[in-house]
């Protein structure tokens, strides 16, 4: 989902149009070398990210969790284990592995509040998983283009393809995962690229919260 309900897009904590912005979104963290290294180039260009938290990780390092919320992006959530993917389990284990994740990532975040977002794993979602995480509340996320990390590339390569899939997009959410070690090298020419080419990064925050600011 582009929009989700609940979700408004902020830029130094005012609300903004979305054609020509960017919103940027990392998966599976954090990890304990590349996660501090794109928070080092994002804190260098101004920008924020959504980071989508596994809860097992979160568990190993809850200092990366702390920061990633006091230097002011979006915490959401992404699992407990990361299965692939959560629609392939039952029911009942797909919703223990949701709220385990969830309770993880808060105890680690506090005093900081995650925000309720959710993206499932490999995009592995199901009418009944749908449900229950609207019940709860919780904003699901998609991608507008992925970055394709998980594929070995080398950084230049990777820039050259998110840029591209950009342009085509004219703006959107990017799907970035933090255990990699290309984007993290990557990121600081991506954040310039942008920069130089007009684009807009922009920060997902739930709409009670940017009224809040």
């Amino acid at each position: 989902l582009l929009f989700p309900t609940g979700l408004l897009f902020a830029r130094g904590g005012q609300k903004v149009k979305t054609s020509r912005a960017v919103g940027l979104t990392f998966d599976d963290g954090p990890h304990p070398l590349n996660t501090p290294r794109i928070l080092d180039a994002l804190a260098v260009h101004g920008a924020k990210a959504a980071f989508f938290l596994v809860g097992k990780e979160v568990r190993a390092h809850p200092e990366i969790v702390r920061r990633i919320a006091a230097e002011g992006h979006t915490i959401g959530h992404h699992s407990m284990t990361h299965p692939m993917t959560l629609a392939s389990i039952s029911y009942g284990a797909a919703i223990s592995n949701i709220d385990h994740g969830i309770a993880a990532v808060e105890k680690a975040a506090a005093p900081y509040k995650p925000a309720p977002f959710f993206r499932f794993p490999g995009f592995g979602s199901s009418p009944a998983l749908l449900a229950y995480l609207d019940r709860k509340g919780y904003a699901v996320f998609g991608a507008d283009l992925w970055a394709s990390d998980w594929n070995v590339m080398t950084p230049q390569f990777e820039l050259s393809l998110v840029m591209q899939r950009l342009e085509h997009a004219g703006r959107g959410i990017i799907l970035f995962h933090d255990t990699q070690l290309q984007t993290a090298r990557m990121l600081p020419a991506f954040l310039a690229a942008l920069k130089a080419g007009g684009w807009k990064v922009v920060q997902a925050v739930p709409a009670s919260r940017l009224r809040a600011m």
